[in-house]
């Protein structure tokens, strides 16, 4: 049913588990990852825009899609660029050029009210999203 699942990945350990979720769906369906990292990019005075300098996290996706590919998972790196808020659009966007049947995305837990306040990028996915969503929340108390 899902031929391309994009995962959204950010180091932190609720997209480490959306990973593991679409980890396992691919391997059941015999389906194609695409780990997608958005970097974020603040305005600065001057000197134009800032990258927040994420390397080193970058460099862990890669290892991790590489590992995917020994356990006979094709996986794929994609990351692009955008500026501060906006990763909910950029994510949709990989989506679109993949062909996605599936975006898996993490939650960081945030309550009702602080998401309807704040906003979250899974929320965000959800309205601007090419295929449909999949969020995956954070474990508690396991």
């Amino acid at each position: 049913m899902f031929k391309t699942i994009v995962v959204a990945v950010d180091g932190s350990p609720s997209s480490d588990r959306a990973l593991e979720y679409a980890t396992q769906l691919a391997k059941e369906q015999s389906s194609r990852i695409v780990l997608a990292h958005v970097t974020e990019l603040i305005a600065g005075r001057a000197a134009g825009t800032v990258d927040l300098g994420d390397d080193e996290l970058v460099e862990k996706i890669r290892d991790r899609a590489a590992q995917l590919g020994k356990d006979g998972v094709n996986a794929e790196v994609r990351v692009t660029r955008s500026m501060s808020g906006g990763p909910a659009h950029a994510i949709a966007e990989i989506a679109k050029d993949s062909k996605a049947d599936l975006i898996v995305t993490g939650t960081r837990g945030h309550t009702v009210l602080t998401g309807m306040v704040i906003g979250s990028v899974a929320q965000r996915m959800l309205h601007v999203a090419p295929c449909p969503v999949l969020v995956v929340p954070e474990q508690h108390g396991n």
